[in-house]
């Protein structure tokens, strides 16, 4: 307790009196703001609060379904720790809807009353600790838009358990407390009688269409304008044209308004005959009703063309593909009848009745839109628009927008069976329990939907399933139907409607409904089965972002078995590609990239299951390279290099090295036909893929960047262009860059995989150049050339996220061998660090946090955080206060050495560990211990805390102190 004393001193201190002085600054008071474009909201600091208390008490105002629904899985958590809080509100302006009561009563773990106070308006959160609390007070009242968006200022403060601050909070609050009503059904019931809505700003309603599209009689077609995303995309298009083309594509998340922006588009052309071709029935006549409210003119220039309906002389005609495609239409019409044709869904487009209809005709634009424009089948949708992307934007995209309808997703635990939770091995039977059934009852209840009614679409694994537990859901009370690909189209457009009109509480169904089909009422979507595919669970979430009147937001609800597939959930939410654990386990534990009032929460046991899924999965399997290679080069039309990679969001260029040593070996996999490489140039590659690329340095990259352009380049102007870079330029640091190029940094079994010659060299005149194989190979090899350029321009790219003015980035991901190469060691000598090693004075320290079983004894130190701060450390087993090397450690700050730590979870992240940044130990907490070896004999050892110079980012930090199991 008095390291807690005197970490907040000195925090106070810091925050109140001297921002210059002191180290710590863990409690320092600090202002909470939300700022979308640096990812920082007010929800972070709520929920790392929430996530670490022993109890805690909310005095909010106004309490919004979207608000709540931020922290109901965290509450969920806390109620599996039996931790419990207390939230005081109110009815002040009428600005709680009765709703909000009905979801603040589900949450068991929190006491919630209603007080009558005139004017009540506070907003303030204390959170109980060990020994001390947090308060979080000032603008943001329990609304997603306080929480996420807003301008708002809030500031939280620590005060050690016998503060008077706190003391006044929580007496002012207990106050209110004792005179307030408690939150009960018959209380819900008689505000439900007197409630009279009122409009608010922070929750205000959204109509199915953007505001820019709010038609009423007065307005005519000229009046309803493209909203910002359509202006965007409306200039890219005639830009594809203005450069001559005949054909563009347009990839635009679903829900975004791709129909609108087509008749925008063919509002600006003004074609003489325009040809609308869908892939089902149901979505025709929508089609046709949204270009008559944007181009206005006659009804009889709209005309449809089905089995059924023949208006074939329209000026604007929608179809069906199954009937356009048919011999006999299509003989019916002239290739050049059409001067503008519009395909939706088009990357379906390589069916022969796709390609039978765009063979026929000849029109003076084609214009394909699609959401998901990536296929299985080999198809190459972009070659069939002659590689012409007119416009692209992507969910996370449309999201910042606010093009969507904001969600909250919730992956959520699947049942435990035999104790073991679902997984997709098992068998009907187990998947429609009672127990099951029930368990998604109670997700259903807790985690609900935003307006009165649900209106749920559920996807299963299987038919039988989803039949069966449209049944069990009936029998409790339910109203659902099972869909599948054996109901007709009729059928399935009439349950939609009943489900639309409140008939229906949920449609079942397995994937007929991942595409092409339009609810934009429903508020709930839950996931029954595995993600097979990013593209398929991004489909299904879309079935609930359509804006509509009736929510405000949709609720996702995913069931998390032990599925060994999980690890796509982050990948699909983030649109996340690169194949890289550790990326994935940032989104998995980092959701900013959702942006708005839109939040990504896993309960702790999923998110547990997703950490198991990422740790067994195989992400760099050869036919995940190949479809992703494919993928790339159907797009670009030609041959994809590394940065293609980079820019396209593909693969992370550093997985492809660390599998294949080289992108030339990699598009010999591919089995492309390209120029080859001697296998002296193949080494050098070699070396340069699984050095430099990775771009934790940007030293190496500079030189070589000016190598590449000038051939040779002098000491100075070397030194020059790193200070214009940014770089450290100090002699150690160049001396490192020097024994990096010329392979004496690395070991014996690495310069000879690298070719054991200098690649660059520094004579007598203090000129860099290429030694003269290389030089000769970039001269007289294109492809070698490119190769090595397409290195540097990685690199540079990837260095972006690297402080130039630090030689390690804190949070970023290190080897031993980088430390030695960034701490401007001489030599790589990570095969003898183990867990720390003095030299030139630097030491770093290495700590695996969760040790495997079968580590011995003698080396299963106690490593653990005390705070987020604060990390208990052993030494090596057989050391002792009179060790030199702990000696060395002790005496750090004294003698100017460097303490640079480095932690990771367990052994199943691979070689890299997190930077923390700088450490001293505190002296004080020294100590000389005992401990077994493997044959049970006592052997010293020495402990002591290492305080960190700043602490660990809470979500970093609980993801590495909490075990997988």
């Amino acid at each position: 307790m008095e390291d807690f004393i005197k970490n907040l001193e000195e925090s106070l201190h810091k925050g109140f009196i001297d921002q210059t002085k002191g180290k710590m600054d863990t409690y320092k008071p600090r202002l909470l703001l939300n700022n979308t474009k640096k990812s920082i909201d007010v929800l972070t600091s709520l929920v790392k609060e929430l996530d670490s208390c022993k109890s805690f008490i909310f005095s909010v105002a106004f309490i919004t379904e979207s608000g709540l629904a931020t922290l109901k899985s965290h509450l969920l958590d806390l109620k599996r720790k039996g931790i419990k809080g207390k939230i005081l509100t109110s009815t002040f302006l009428n600005f709680n809807q009765p709703k909000v009561f009905k979801e603040l009563k589900k949450i068991t773990n929190v006491e919630v009353r209603l007080t009558e106070m005139e004017g009540f308006h506070s907003k303030g959160y204390i959170f109980e600790h060990d020994k001390y609390y947090s308060l979080i007070v000032g603008s943001s009242n329990l609304t997603a838009q306080a929480l996420k968006v807003n301008y708002e200022w809030n500031v939280k403060l620590t005060s050690y358990e016998n503060g008077e601050v706190i003391h006044h909070f929580k007496n002012q609050f207990e106050e209110v407390w004792q005179e307030a009503s408690p939150l009960t059904d018959d209380w819900i019931k008689s505000y439900e009688e007197i409630y009279k809505p009122v409009e608010y700003q922070a929750a205000a309603k959204v109509i199915e269409l953007p505001t820019e599209y709010d038609v009423n009689p007065i307005k005519t077609a000229t009046d309803i304008h493209p909203n910002k995303m359509q202006e965007v995309a409306l200039k890219e298009i005639q830009s594809v044209r203005e450069e001559g083309h005949d054909k563009g594509l347009v990839v635009s998340a679903t829900g975004t308004g791709k129909t609108f922006l087509s008749a925008f588009d063919v509002r600006r052309v003004a074609p003489k005959r325009m040809l609308f071709v869908v892939h089902r029935e149901q979505i025709l006549h929508k089609a046709k009703s949204d270009f008559q409210q944007i181009l206005g003119g006659l009804d009889r220039d709209f005309g449809i063309l089905t089995g059924s309906i023949k208006q074939t002389d329209a000026k604007y005609l929608f179809t069906t593909i199954q009937t356009i495609s048919k011999l006999e239409t299509l003989q019916k019409f002239d290739p050049h009848e059409f001067n503008y044709i519009l395909i939706d869904e088009v990357h379906k487009a390589g069916a022969a009745s796709y390609l039978r209809v765009l063979d026929h005709f000849e029109p003076d634009f084609l214009l394909g839109m699609t959401a998901t424009p990536e296929r299985t089948d080999d198809f190459n949708i972009y070659e069939l628009f002659d590689y012409n992307i007119a416009y692209e934007i992507r969910l996370q995209e449309a999201l910042e927008e606010d093009m969507l309808c904001p969600f909250h997703y919730f992956g959520v635990t699947d049942l435990e069976y035999d104790g073991e939770i679902i997984d997709d091995t098992a068998i009907l039977s187990k998947l429609v329990t009672v127990e099951r059934v029930n368990h998604i009852i109670d997700k259903l209840d807790y985690y609900s939907h935003s307006g009165d009614k649900v209106r749920g679409l559920m996807f299963c694994s299987r038919k039988e399933e989803a039949v069966k537990l449209s049944t069990a859901l009936n029998d409790k009370g339910f109203k659902t139907i099972a869909l599948t690909g054996d109901h007709s189209q009729d059928q399935r457009i009439y349950q939609v409607e009943r489900l639309e009109n409140g008939v229906l509480d949920y449609i079942i169904t397995v994937d007929i409904f991942n595409e092409g089909i339009d609810i934009p009422s429903i508020n709930q979507v839950v996931m029954l089965r595995q993600t097979q595919s990013s593209i398929i669970f991004i489909q299904q979430l879309g079935r609930g972002l359509r804006k509509h009147e009736s929510k405000d937001f949709v609720t996702i609800i995913d069931f998390i078995g032990n599925y060994k597939n999980n690890y796509m959930i982050p990948m699909a939410l983030s649109g996340d590609k690169s194949q890289n654990k550790d990326n994935i386990r940032r989104r998995a534990t980092e959701t900013s990239y959702i942006k708005g009032v839109s939040t990504v929460n896993f309960e702790e046991i999923a998110k547990k299951q997703i950490f198991k899924s990422i740790n067994a999965s195989n992400l760099t399997a050869m036919k995940v390279f190949k479809e992703a290679f494919v993928e790339l080069k159907n797009r670009l039309g030609r041959t994809p290099y590394l940065y293609d990679f980079i820019t396209n969001h593909s693969i992370d260029p550093v997985v492809i090295a660390g599998k294949f040593k080289s992108f030339y070996a990699f598009l010999l996999k591919m089995n492309e036909d390209i120029t080859t490489l001697s296998a002296y140039q193949h080494s050098v590659l070699t070396m340069l893929s699984l050095e430099i690329l990775d771009g934790k340095r940007k030293h190496e990259l500079v030189l070589l960047d000016q190598l590449l352009s000038k051939g040779s380049v002098d000491s100075e102007e070397y030194h020059l262009a790193l200070e214009e870079s940014g770089c450290i330029v100090e002699e150690s640091t160049l001396n490192s860059v020097h024994r990096i190029f010329d392979l004496s940094f690395f070991t014996q079994t690495d310069q000879k995989k690298y070719g054991y010659k200098p690649i660059i060299e520094l004579n007598r005149d203090n000129k860099y150049s290429f030694n003269e194989v290389v030089r000769d190979g970039l001269q007289t090899n294109q492809l070698f050339n490119k190769l090595v350029m397409d290195v540097v321009q990685c690199g540079l790219e990837r260095n972006k996220k690297y402080q130039l003015n630090k030689k390690l980035t804190r949070y970023e991901k290190y080897s031993r061998k980088d430390a030695c190469k960034l701490l401007n060691w001489n030599n790589d000598e990570s095969s003898t660090m183990y867990g720390y090693k003095p030299k030139h004075q630097t030491c770093p320290i290495f700590v695996t946090y969760h040790k495997n079983d079968e580590v011995e004894s003698s080396v299963n130190y106690g490593d653990e955080f005390i705070s987020p701060e604060i990390f208990k450390w052993y030494t090596r087993s057989k050391r002792t206060l009179a060790s030199e090397e702990v000696k060395k450690i002790v005496n750090a700050d004294e003698t100017n050495m460097d303490l640079h730590f480095f932690i990771k979870k367990d052994d199943d992240e691979g070689s890299g560990f997190y930077y923390l940044g700088q450490t001293l130990p505190d002296k004080e907490t020294v100590e000389q211990d005992k401990m077994l070896d493997k044959n049970g004999k006592e052997i010293p050892v020495v402990h002591m805390n290492m305080v960190l110079d700043k602490p660990i980012e809470h979500k970093l930090y609980q993801y590495i102190v909490n075990g997988n199991e």
